[in-house]
């Protein structure tokens, strides 16, 4: 199964983060916190209410994909989801937002973008959220009462999902030789090897973890599993 790293290319004006998707099942597998006007330490972020807080982008994650045709891993290095974190601030997309990737919505901006650059002290850690350094966290204010009450705390959205333009390369064990703070091609490989051989049949199962598949839905105009929360 083939890996492909992506990769801003910075001489297409269109490379970059367009958008922050809300979404029910983030592809990263990191939940938002909701904060609410009565959360315990609320007053050290915001004292508005209505904040997601959670993860947009987690470096050397390996993110399995099937495009119907083929199947393949995608990840992103720390230095890509630095640029990226960057680019979307200077290009003024943080008011840009929308829902599962399919509509765009209003009133929702990120408030707070970040580095984690401390395994203990950083803040996400306050919210238990135990991501590793170099994930791009975030703050999106939601000053929009029907995304509010309708899909965060109904539970109907869990996570981010950024939206953008990438370019991609196949990765090979060798090319990453020489790179300092990063996962090599050979240790994310060996990493999805772990997977593959510890967890198989999850593997291959169509939803994440926590779902499974009821049906089929069009999206994008494509058929793709119609993945539902498991009841426990």
């Amino acid at each position: 199964m083939k890996i492909v790293e992506l990769v801003l290319d910075e001489t297409q004006e269109l490379s970059g983060i367009d958008a922050i998707s809300i979404v029910e099942s983030p592809a990263i597998e990191e939940d938002f916190i909701a904060l609410k006007s009565d959360e315990i330490k609320l007053a050290e972020i915001s004292k508005d209410k209505k904040i997601l807080m959670g993860a947009l982008l987690i470096p050397n994650k390996p993110i399995y994909r099937n495009n119907g045709e083929d199947e393949y891993y995608i990840y992103f290095s720390k230095d890509t989801v630095l640029k990226a974190s960057q680019m979307y601030l200077t290009k003024g997309n943080q008011n840009n937002s929308t829902l599962e990737h399919q509509h765009e919505l209003s009133g929702l901006s990120l408030v707070e973008s970040w580095l984690v650059e401390d395994e203990v002290h950083d803040k996400s850690r306050k919210y238990g959220m135990n991501v590793p350094v170099g994930t791009w966290m975030g703050a999106v204010k939601v000053n929009n009462d029907e995304v509010w009450n309708d899909y965060v705390k109904t539970g109907k959205v869990k996570g981010f999902s950024i939206e953008g333009y990438f370019a991609d390369k196949m990765e090979r064990p060798k090319d990453a030789v020489g790179l300092s703070e990063e996962k090599s091609s050979e240790e994310i490989l060996n990493q999805i090897k772990q997977i593959l051989i510890g967890d198989t049949a999850e593997l291959k199962k169509p939803c994440w973890n926590g779902y499974e598949q009821y049906g089929t839905k069009i999206k994008d105009g494509k058929e793709v599993p119609n993945c539902v929360p498991i009841k426990r």
